[in-house]
């Protein structure tokens, strides 16, 4: 603390910017640490680099009169707004106080909110949002659902545009989880985030279903079942050390390309056991996060969604010191089988990747489209068609490599050549064919093995034959679909230089508004 000034109207502006930084006041402060949550500034203190951060309408104060709320005004209001830096990159940054009005959401709140947003958005830099709020402020009624409306307008304008990231930090519920719901990245701490529509409460109250907060709409559940969370860390330190480490990945705003690291991980590393990390037998599992952690630098991969959809693997990685968005099929978990949720969880993941110009790398491992009644009528038609079209659209240079598996309408689907892949490889365990063997000898020689003395013998010699002139990738590579087969020990060097080769590339897609993604 400076010493106490001399000239009265100085030492009144610093008492006051005192009295702001207070919050809802010490009593309130300690009542957030009780609960295991840091106060708004502290954490943006963790947030951003230390001494960055500049504080803009601090002495902001609510307007409202009714319910007696004129009695109980507090500076800055229940959200402290400015900008930052992360490792010296500018940042916009809003933190929800809860301890003034349970960081409710009122009329000079969102102004504060649209202000910087629409700061963020001029001076094309990453907006984060810290979200601990209980919801619209109730005395002022209508005006607190136009101030989310505002913000959810400029989450809307600034999509594409400039980063966004949502961190989740305590409750977060009715109208205003759709602002996150927009941005971004959404992130969550366990045992203390929650989103939801509608509480506990009033689930009771209208379907008679008995739920806790966390089995409503915890870290966890949005990080596992609905997808909705995209990180989930146990501490909030852990997960603000999370937030700077995904924005060493991203640009700045879409005009510019993702930030180069220099790396001393050779782009020349031969990579031997990756000659023999798939399995002789094409129905057995390998973990293709371990080809990745082989390949890219320092095995650094930055996964998204770890939790959701596990049969598809995305996140960020950087090769040769360029920062990538990769997308692989796991054969370890249902196969690397394309659903649902898979679909629509890499779908968004490559429209992020393709809005901010990163490169997407393409593992494939894949049988096929998931089955069943459920996903019939869930929609697969319509989910499987999204992340057809996100990849088709984008226009970032695109690098496939199909590791064994690509059958059917998902090898079309996975940035094959005839959605403008840029380079597709294939490893000589690469299986390219309309679908597995045993299906294909099943269909194709029905009649024959019916008539066979031995049906499981002569299926089996029809299955090896059918393995031989087709599961492979020389036939697809004679066609030109597949550019090389390489191999897997040099993947390393292929792929980086592969980037390299198309660091200047040039697509565009046909003018229009905008297309009419299947949603």
């Amino acid at each position: 603390m400076p010493e106490k000034s001399e000239n009265p109207k100085i030492q009144a502006l610093r008492d006051k910017k005192v009295q702001s930084r207070q919050g809802g006041g010490a009593e309130r402060i300690e009542k957030q640490h009780q609960k295991g949550r840091l106060t708004a500034r502290e954490r943006l203190d963790l947030l951003l680099d230390k001494g960055s951060y500049r504080e803009v309408d601090s002495f902001v104060e609510h307007r409202s009169s009714d319910f007696g709320t004129d009695k109980n005004k507090f500076l800055g209001d229940s959200v402290t707004t400015g900008w930052g830096t992360i490792n010296n990159r500018l940042v916009y940054v809003f933190s929800q106080d809860f301890t003034v009005f349970g960081g409710s959401l009122g009329e000079v709140h969102a102004e504060k909110v649209v202000k910087i947003m629409d700061m963020a958005l001029k001076n094309g830099a990453p907006i984060i949002g810290i979200n601990d709020s209980g919801g619209a402020r109730i005395q002022e009624g209508v005006v607190s659902l136009g101030g989310y409306a505002d913000i959810f307008l400029r989450n809307t304008l600034s999509s594409g545009v400039i980063p966004q990231i949502s961190v989740i930090m305590g409750p977060c519920a009715g109208g205003a989880v759709y602002s996150p719901a927009i941005t971004d990245f959404i992130f969550m701490v366990r045992g203390s985030s929650f989103m939801f529509i509608t509480g506990p409460e009033v689930v009771k109250t209208v379907t008679h279903e008995e739920v806790t907060f966390e089995e409503l709409g915890g870290a966890d559940v949005h990080a596992e079942k609905s997808g909705v969370c995209h990180i989930v860390a146990d501490t909030e330190a852990n997960t603000l050390f999370l937030v700077r480490k995904l924005l060493s990945y991203l640009p700045q705003n879409n005009m510019e390309d993702p930030p180069f690291v220099p790396t001393e991980d050779s782009s020349l590393r031969v990579e031997p056991a990756l000659d023999t990390i798939i399995p002789d037998d094409p129905s057995k599992p390998y973990d293709i996060k371990e080809v990745i952690s082989l390949l890219v630098d320092e095995g650094e991969f930055y996964e998204i969604q770890e939790g959701f959809a596990q049969n598809i693997v995305v996140g960020f990685a950087r090769l040769g010191g360029h920062s990538i968005g990769i997308v692989a099929n796991q054969p370890a978990f249902l196969a690397g089988v394309l659903d649902i949720d898979s679909s629509e969880k890499a779908g968004r993941f490559v429209r992020f990747c393709d809005s901010f110009n990163i490169p997407l790398l393409t593992f494939v491992d894949v049988p096929g489209f998931l089955p069943g009644v459920e996903q019939e009528h869930g929609g697969i038609i319509r989910s499987g068609a999204k992340l057809l079209y996100a990849f088709s659209e984008a226009t970032v240079p695109k690098i496939t490599l199909i590791t064994r598996k690509a059958y059917g309408g998902a090898y079309d689907v996975m940035s094959s050549k005839h959605i403008r892949g840029d380079i597709n490889l294939a490893w000589p365990s690469a299986e390219i064919a309309v679908m597995g063997p045993e299906g294909a000898v099943n269909i194709i020689f029905r009649k024959e093995l019916q008539k066979a003395k031995n049906p499981d013998k002569k299926r089996a010699e029809l299955v090896a034959d059918y393995r031989e002139k087709f599961a492979n990738p020389y036939i697809a590579a004679s066609r030109g679909y597949i550019d090389d087969i390489i191999e897997p020990s040099s993947t390393r060097a292929r792929l980086i230089n592969g980037l390299e080769m198309l660091s200047n590339k040039r697509d565009k897609n046909p003018g229009k508004k905008h297309g009419n993604i299947p949603l």
